[in-house]
This record gives structure tokens, sequence and C-alpha cells, in this order.
């Protein structure tokens, strides 16, 4: 008896229809790295001119990933703002990452009348609205495009880190925990982009 898949469920426009337009989506990347900053991105599709094939970054290819990017710098407004590892250990990541939302929010070439924000927490002070969407980079397009954005350009910085900082291999793990990352804090120390407030930097004198 062969059982039919369930057809994947892909991000839809039902969150910006009920949200008063114009409205941007914003979502994060880089909370869990050990080094590097976060990067938020906040964008503002065109309704009549949406890239196909949207959906959460961490659902798509690395391919596919920069190819959407493309579609949506050419359609889309886009904010980008960032935190830097400094202010990730001086605020906190969960602090950082809001501020870097805001940032992106206001960095936007025209203010929004509504952000829609991929989590359960609004950023204080954003210049309009927020409504927060568990997992909404899987249920709306704003935020899906968003995610992509946020994704693919803290994955640059990070292979430009790789050159500057060569021997933590930030080119391939791009500042998360893997093992080798891990053995390189180890035998090198940390260098200016590790979270000196994330273990194992916490816990280890260098």
């Amino acid at each position: 008896m062969s059982v039919t898949p369930k057809h994947k469920v892909l991000p839809d426009w039902h969150y910006e229809h009920q949200a008063n337009a114009p409205v941007c989506g914003v979502d994060e990347a880089g909370r869990g790295p050990l080094a590097g900053p976060v990067i938020a991105a906040a964008v503002i599709l065109d309704p009549a001119h949406i890239p196909e094939g949207l959906a959460d970054s961490k659902s798509i290819s690395q391919s596919r990933r920069e190819y959407l990017l493309n579609d949506i710098l050419l359609t889309s407004h886009v904010g980008i703002g960032i935190s830097e590892p400094e202010e990730i250990d001086r605020l906190n990541i969960l602090w950082a990452s809001l501020t870097a939302m805001e940032r992106a929010v206001r960095a936007l070439p025209i203010l929004p009348q509504t952000a829609l924000i991929d989590g359960n927490k609004i950023p204080d002070h954003l210049p309009c609205p927020g409504r927060a969407i568990i997992k909404g980079d899987a249920k709306s397009l704003s935020i899906a495009a968003a995610s992509i954005v946020a994704k693919v350009t803290r994955d640059r910085i990070m292979t430009q880190a790789d050159k500057r900082f060569p021997g933590y291999g930030f080119s391939g793990h791009k500042g998360y925990p893997t093992r080798a990352h891990k053995d390189a804090i180890t035998h090198l120390g940390p260098c200016p982009l590790h979270r000196r407030s994330f273990a194992p930097m916490k816990y280890e004198l260098f």
C-alpha cells in the first residue's frame, strides 16, 4: 500500500492581507553561532511581483537562496540591521537580535505601516506597529523573504571573515558551534569576532 506524501505547506499572503499596507516582514540570522554578528532583514514585497518559491531560508539550498536574493533585491524594498559581537555580549543575544530587527525596519527606504516579526517578541522601539508570528518564516511570504536576505547576507560576511581570521573555518561553519570550530578556538584562542559571553569563551581563560 503506497502512501502519498503530504504536500509541503509554503508561506502565503494571509498575514500581509490582514495588515495595513505597506507591510514588511522581519527576520534575523545568527542567534546560535559562537562568532560573528546577528543580521536582521526587513523586506517589503511588491504584491504584483513576488519572487516565486519563497520559503523559510533553512528549508532551501544555498544556491536557491542566492537566486531568490537577487529576485528580492530587484523587486522589493530591503533594509538590513546588524548587531556586532560586542553588542551581543553587552545586551545578550535576544536583545541584540531585537535591536538588529529594529534597525532593519528603520533602514527601509519607505516606512511600513505594519511589521510582521518572526518569533514571539516585538522590538520595543519599532517605528510602526508590529505583529509577532511564531515560525513566521514558514507562514508569511514577507518574513520568508527577510529570512533569505538575512541568511545570505550573514553567510557572505562570515565567508569574508575567513580571509581576515584564517584557521577558524568560518567559510564552512559560518561561526556555528561545530566540533571543528570548537577545536580551532581551543588551539588558536578566540578572535575579535567571537562572542565572549558564549561558551566556551565564557568559561575559558585564553
